[in-house]
């Protein structure tokens, strides 16, 4: 049921919130289609940055379309009584479903899949020139079947850009992002890895960044547990990617995330193969 209207829009509902932000279920009156409303109060000139943010995120949005990447359709800013705006408000496809870090783990046939569409997300970002720099399972929508998209573009780095500031999860981030700031598709890769033993293991690899303290290689692999003395049921090949992935020298990581994605597609064939019925996994 309707609580309220802003503009051309009936809110359905609140999807979710941030530190500066809350996003709303919308429905849009010409198309009669729901939406994702984030909406970024600007209430003093110290959250301009915020809708820089904004501004930055529909840029990126912009950059890219594929069908594992939430879409970002429009930017509007809501003027104030004397100067400036006082509210932004970014228009995004609304996507169902729950994220990644609130659902149970699924079974491994269809984890592998939606790893592989994930990986195919990214590797159409890094074509465009576009590093994530958050990937984490909170910034991953999956409905069912193996329908995922990858969501919250406001963290980005466009290739060629400066970066003004270098934010992330700590268990997510790569060594070289925690010390010294550095994001590129490497560090993406990471993330991803970092993600992927999240939801095969539930549990989180060991930040490289601690109450202030940095992590020694040598220290990162005593810690963190090999992915199949956790889950026994996670395929070898997968387990040994992620491993991979979570090289603390970036040089000894894959290369590129299309390398992730081909060996996560040949990976997802083998898992769907073992199935009775392959058309399961779309259930």
């Amino acid at each position: 049921m309707a609580i309220d209207k802003i503009g051309k829009f009936t809110v359905l509902g609140t999807l979710g919130s941030g530190a500066h932000s809350s996003i709303l279920l919308v429905r849009r009156a010409e198309d009669d289609r729901e939406y994702a409303l984030k909406m970024v109060p600007i209430e003093d000139k110290d959250d301009l940055k915020y809708l820089e943010q904004a501004r930055h995120e529909f840029r990126v949005g912009q950059m890219l379309d594929h069908p594992n990447l939430v879409k970002v359709y429009a930017l509007e800013t809501e003027a104030g009584w004397f100067s400036g705006p006082k509210k932004a408000k970014l228009l995004i496809e609304y996507v169902p479903g729950k994220t990644m870090d609130k659902i149970p783990l699924l079974p491994m046939a269809k984890l592998v899949r939606v790893f592989e569409r994930i990986a195919d997300g990214l590797t159409h970002m890094h074509k465009q020139g576009v590093c994530h720099a958050d990937l984490k399972p909170g910034n991953l929508i999956y409905d069912r079947g193996t329908r995922v998209k990858v969501i919250d573009y406001g963290l980005a780095w466009v290739k060629g850009e400066g970066k003004d500031r270098v934010q992330g999860t700590p268990e997510y981030m790569a060594p070289e992002t925690a010390g010294h700031k550095l994001v590129n598709e490497r560090t993406d890769i990471y993330n991803f890895g970092a993600t992927m033993y999240r939801l095969t293991t539930l549990q989180l690899p060991p930040p490289w960044v601690a109450d202030g303290l940095p992590m020694t290689p040598t220290v990162f692999k005593q810690q963190l547990k090999p992915v199949r003395s956790v889950n026994p049921l996670v395929p070898e090949g997968l387990a040994e990617l992620i491993h991979e992935c979570l090289r603390p020298n970036a040089t000894k990581r894959p290369e590129r995330m299309s390398h992730v994605q081909g060996r996560l597609d040949q990976l997802a064939d083998e898992e769907a193969a073992k199935l009775a019925d392959p058309g399961a996994l779309e259930e």
